[in-house]
């Protein structure tokens, strides 16, 4: 697993009180009992991650980061990979209907998601956490079975009620009879889990509040136990938006083949201030203490971004490791935190190739000395020598963070780790020169 572990308290309710100081409890049935609960030995819960695109996003880090929380507190976690529910998808938070997704595309989306969740998540040590996939028991259950067992037991009357059901009602779109049935199987997926692996508690965002009632009522219809829900807010910008994207409107996807650890560390290290203390308490496994303590020095002294980098490094390294953490870090300070060129290793380099605009030359070029206006004229950052030898002569043209002055040529000694050269115009337009 990525990152450092939150102490683990020899009480197990320890959990919940964590999570009410991180601001991370919305709804719950009895916060009471489940500490009660939670101190008389380890609670398996449980939440679910539908598979409708083959990576995670932003969106679900609070849940991976809450099943975490509870597994280091002792708990026993299960990741629940909805291939069954992945087919219909949840209505919740949503203004039309999900496009069905066929087997062979779950199958490709839980090939995706698998990793991720091992990220966060300790699959083999000695309070492993459980991957289950709902198909297991829901394929072989007919349809008539389905009505008999679960459907009896939940009203039309309490359907109509959920949040997530009645805003489509009161749409444009209206809920299908499919999505509309959604609550019953995430209902019986809590019974399941109930009867198989002694499951006492789901977690989920809010706007999963109604299913989870219901598989709570489901259990106590059914076999006459008490189960426990708990919700958590649902990760929203002060200005009201979802974090699932970047201020840009790019998906925060959590797997790198859809979004690179660089631009991912760049989709944190731009949030706002004000923003900045609830994600290092939401979003991060750092005390409380210690997330405070750091929201305070950056606010004392908010132009130095103290929090943002700390909160771009630490969730950079959760969702991609150590190594593409401190990538990320040093080409982001290369381009906007005067970082130093010498510093940087050949690593951070060709990171930074796949992120700005490169182009490759010969290096004999730059053996024999390449005039600067020729260069970037021939490489597109001028329309023209003219244009690039006036902007020469205003001090328009950095190279490795210097300004470029008078009539020197660049050569092999202008390589940083013997191959790359960053060239800026003006303040904010990059060009990296990779010698071949």
């Amino acid at each position: 697993m990525g990152g450092q572990p939150c102490p683990v308290s020899d009480k197990g309710s320890a959990v919940i009180d964590d999570l009410l100081a991180r601001g991370l409890v919305q709804d719950s049935t009895d916060l009471d009992a489940l500490r009660q609960r939670c101190d008389r030995g380890p609670i398996t819960l449980y939440c679910g991650f539908d598979p409708t695109s083959d990576s995670l996003h932003a969106g679900n880090l609070l849940m991976l980061l809450n099943l975490r929380r509870f597994q280091e507190a002792g708990h026993r976690a299960i990741a629940l990979a909805g291939g069954a529910t992945g087919m219909i998808g949840d209505p919740s938070g949503r203004s039309e209907e999900r496009n069905l997704l066929d087997d062979d595309q779950l199958a490709r989306n839980l090939e995706g998601i698998v990793p991720q969740l091992r990220r966060f998540l300790d699959f083999d040590g000695p309070n492993p956490a459980r991957l289950v996939d709902n198909r297991s028991w829901t394929v072989a259950t007919s349809v008539i079975d389905f009505l008999r067992d679960v459907g009896k037991h939940v009203t039309v009357n309490q359907m109509l009620g959920k949040e997530s059901v009645r805003s489509r009602l009161e749409g444009t779109t209206g809920i299908s009879y499919t999505e509309f049935s959604y609550m019953l199987l995430q209902a019986n997926d809590f019974y399941e889990l109930h009867r198989l692996e002694g499951c006492e508690l789901q977690i989920g965002g809010s706007d999963q509040w109604g299913n989870i009632a219901t598989g709570i009522d489901l259990i106590r219809k059914r076999s006459g136990a008490h189960a426990h829900g708990l919700t958590s807010p649902l990760l929203v910008r002060s200005d009201g938006t979802k974090y699932g994207k970047s201020s840009s409107g790019e998906n925060l996807w959590l797997s790198a083949a859809r979004m690179s650890p660089y631009r991912f560390y760049q989709g944190w290290i731009g949030v706002p201030d004000e923003d900045v203390r609830k994600l290092l308490l939401q979003l991060t496994l750092l005390p409380v203490a210690e997330a405070e303590g750091l929201a305070g020095e950056h606010e004392a002294r908010p132009e130095r971004r103290l929090g943002q980098r700390r909160l771009a490094r630490e969730l950079t390294r959760l969702v991609h490791g150590e190594e593409q953490a401190a990538l990320a870090e040093t080409a982001t300070a290369l381009l906007f935190e005067s970082g130093d060129p010498m510093q940087a290793d050949a690593e951070s380099w060709a990171m930074l190739a796949g992120e700005i605009p490169s182009a490759e030359i010969g290096r004999q070029r730059l053996v024999d000395g390449a005039v600067p206006v020729e260069l970037f004229a021939e490489l597109g950052l001028a329309a023209s020598k003219g244009e690039a030898r006036r902007l020469l002569e205003q001090g328009g043209w950095q190279v490795n963070g210097q300004r470029l002055d008078g009539d020197r040529r660049l050569g092999v000694g202008d390589l940083m780790a013997d191959r790359y050269m960053l060239v800026r115009r003006g303040k904010n337009r990059y060009h990296l020169i990779v010698a071949a």
